[in-house]
C-alpha cells in the first residue's frame, strides 16, 4: 500500500515544486487504495451500537477491546438477511472496506452476518428470551388448553420428512382424525416466514368454509443443530404462536433442543411422536373405558332398583289392610243413610208449617191496612214535595236571572256574525258541489240515454229497417209471417197494418209479401 501512494507521489512531483490536491483527489485515491487491498473481508467483533434510519439501511459499528469499525448495511441486504443485528451480539461480518468522504472515515459495507460460534448464539437467544418475555408472550394464562377430540388437526412441517409420516402414522394407530398439511421449510432462511405465513393462515380460516379450520395445530421439525433450528427462534414465528387463537403444540427437535416458539405455544411435545399422542387419546382406550363405564352404570342401576323395590316392600308390610282404612267410613255411610228419610220428612214437615203460618198473615184486611199506610204515606210526602218544588224553581230562576245579567249582547252578536259567516259559506260551498253534482248527473245521464238510443231498435229503423210483428209477436221467418192472420210493419214514422185475407184479395204477388215481410 504503500508503495501505491509513493507512485501516486512520484507521478504529482516532489520536493517543493509538488502540486497541490484537491480534498475529493485524496479521498478518491484512500477510497481506491482501501477496496483494491481489502476487496472481500471477514471482521470478527461485537456489535455495538445499531441504528435503523427511515431509510431502511442499517448503521452499526463492530468492536473489540481496544478498536471500533464503522459499518453499514444496505436495505435490500438488510431485508434477506438472516441474523438480524442485536447490539452486545458477537458475529462475524462480511463485506467489503469503503470509505465515506463526507466524515473522512472508512466502514465495511455488510453483506452477512453470522454468530460467531455457539456462544454468540445463545446469547443472542437468552436476550432475546428475556425480551419477549418481558411482554408476556410466555405467560401462563395465555395458553388455551388442548381439545379433548379435535376433529381437524393442522400440520404445519416439510412434507417430504419422516416428521410428516411418523405423526399420521401415530394419529392412525391411536385415533384417526382428518389432517391438514401446510408445507414449509424447517430450515434455512425461508423458515421463519413460512411457519409465521403458515400459522396465520390456519388462523385466517372460516369455520364453515370450503376448507375446515383446524381445532388443533402442530408444529413439528426432527432434530438437529441450533443453526438448523434457528428458524424458530425467530420473534416473527414467537409472536405468531402466541397470537394463534388455535390451540397449538410445538414438537420441534428432541427432547433436550429448546426454541422460543416451545415457550409461546400452548402445550411442548418432546417429539413429533408425542405431539401427535397429546393431540388425540386413544380409541381403544376410550371404548374400553365407555363400556367399562357402562357396565359400571347397568350394575348401579340394578342395584339402586332392588334397593328401592326392597324399601318399598319393607313400606308395604307397615301398611295397614285397605279394609281397615275403610270399615269406619263405610259404617258412618251406613248410619247417615238409615237416618235421611226421617231427616227428609221432618224437614218437609218443618217447611210446610212455616208455609201455613206465612200464609195466615196474607188476610184482605191485612192487606187493606198496608194499603191505607202506604198511601197516608205517599199523601204526606205530596203535601212536603210541592213546597220544596217552589223553593227550588225560585231558587233556578234566580240563578238564571244572575247569569242573564252577566251575558252581553255585543258578545252573542259577535257569535252570531261568527256563525252567520260560518253558515253562509258552508252554504255557497254545498250549493258548489251541489251544482258540480247534478252536472255530473245530467253528463252520466246523457251518456245512458246516448248508449240506449245506440243499443235501442229504433236507430236501426232510421236506417232503412223494418220491424214486423204477426198476432202481436215479432216475426223472424217465412213460416211465421205466413201462418199468422194479421201482419203489423213498425217503420220509423209509423206502423202499418196488413190483412193476410185482404192481401190475397188483392192478389199480391209472393215476392210483394217477401218485400213486405
Amino acid at each position: 500500500m504503500s508503495e501505491m501512494f509513493e507512485d501516486f507521489g512520484e507521478s504529482r512531483g516532489t520536493g517543493s515544486n509538488a502540486p497541490e490536491f484537491t480534498v475529493s483527489e485524496i479521498s478518491g485515491a484512500v477510497r481506491r487504495v482501501i477496496e483494491g487491498e481489502f476487496g472481500h473481508v471477514r471482521v470478527r467483533g461485537e456489535i455495538g451500537r445499531v441504528s435503523r434510519p427511515r431509510s431502511g439501511h442499517v448503521y452499526l459499528d463492530l468492536k473489540d477491546d481496544r478498536n471500533v469499525l464503522s459499518g453499514v448495511i444496505w436495505k435490500r441486504t438488510a431485508i434477506g438477511m438472516r441474523t438480524k443485528p442485536e447490539e452486545g451480539l458477537e458475529v462475524i461480518a462480511t463485506g467489503r472496506l469503503t470509505t465515506f468522504g463526507g466524515q473522512s472515515k472508512y466502514q465495511i459495507v455488510i453483506e452477512d452476518i453470522r454468530p460467531a460460534g455457539v456462544g454468540a448464539m445463545m446469547a443472542m437467544l437468552e436476550r432475546r428470551r428475556k425480551a419477549l418475555e418481558a411482554e408476556g408472550l410466555f405467560a401462563q394464562e395465555r395458553k388455551k388448553p388442548l381439545p379433548f377430540l379435535p376433529e381437524v388437526i393442522g400440520v404445519i412441517t416439510s412434507p417430504s420428512g419422516a416428521v410428516i409420516r411418523d405423526i399420521l402414522h401415530r394419529l392412525r394407530d391411536r385415533f384417526p382424525r382428518r389432517v391438514l398439511i401446510w408445507p414449509v421449510a424447517v430450515q434455512g432462511e425461508r423458515c421463519a416466514p413460512e411457519v409465521t405465513k403458515a400459522i396465520r393462515g390456519f388462523n385466517a380460516l372460516p369455520q364453515d368454509g370450503a376448507i375446515n379450520r383446524p381445532d388443533l395445530l402442530i408444529v413439528a421439525r426432527g432434530g438437529g443443530s441450533i443453526e438448523d433450528l434457528w428458524g424458530f427462534n425467530e420473534e416473527s414465528v414467537v409472536r405468531a404462536a402466541a397470537a394463534s387463537d388455535i390451540p397449538l403444540i410445538s414438537a420441534v427437535g428432541h427432547e433436550t433442543d429448546t426454541t422460543l416458539i416451545d415457550y409461546a405455544a400452548d402445550c411442548r411435545a418432546p417429539t413429533p411422536t408425542a405431539a401427535a399422542e397429546l393431540a388425540v387419546p386413544v380409541r381403544l382406550e376410550l371404548v374400553a373405558q365407555v363400556e367399562s363405564m357402562d357396565a359400571r352404570l347397568t350394575r348401579a342401576m340394578a342395584q339402586a332398583v332392588s334397593l328401592r323395590a326392597q324399601r318399598l316392600r319393607d313400606l308395604g308390610r307397615a301398611l295397614p289392610r285397605p279394609e281397615s282404612l275403610t270399615s269406619a267410613a263405610s259404617q258412618r255411610l251406613d248410619l247417615w243413610c238409615g237416618r235421611l228419610p226421617t231427616a227428609l220428612a221432618a224437614a218437609v214437615k218443618d217447611r210446610r208449617i212455616r208455609l201455613a203460618e206465612s200464609a195466615s198473615l196474607l188476610h184482605p184486611a191485612t192487606l187493606t191496612r198496608s194499603l191505607a199506610d202506604r198511601r197516608r204515606h205517599m199523601e204526606q210526602a205530596g203535601s212536603r214535595l210541592a213546597p220544596g218544588l217552589r223553593r227550588s224553581l225560585r231558587d233556578l230562576r234566580r240563578g238564571l236571572e244572575q247569569q242573564t245579567g252577566r251575558l252581553r249582547v255585543s258578545a252573542l252578536r259577535r257569535d252570531l256574525e261568527r256563525s252567520r259567516t260560518a253558515c253562509e259559506q258552508l252554504a255557497s260551498r254545498l250549493t258548489t258541489a251541489e251544482s258540480a253534482k247534478i252536472e255530473d248527473w245530467s253528463k252520466r245521464l246523457d251518456g245512458l240515454e246516448r248508449l240506449r238510443q245506440t243499443l235501442g231498435y229504433a236507430a236501426t229503423l232510421k236506417r232503412g229497417y223494418a220491424v214486423v210483428r204477426g198476432n202481436g209477436t215479432v216475426v223472424t221467418t217465412k213460416a211465421e209471417a205466413k201462418a199468422s192472420s194479421a201482419l203489423e210493419i213498425e217503420f220509423t214514422d209509423g206502423k202499418l197494418r196488413l190483412d193476410a185475407r185482404q192481401a190475397r184479395k188483392r192478389k199480391v204477388s209472393p215476392q210483394e209479401q217477401a218485400s213486405l215481410i
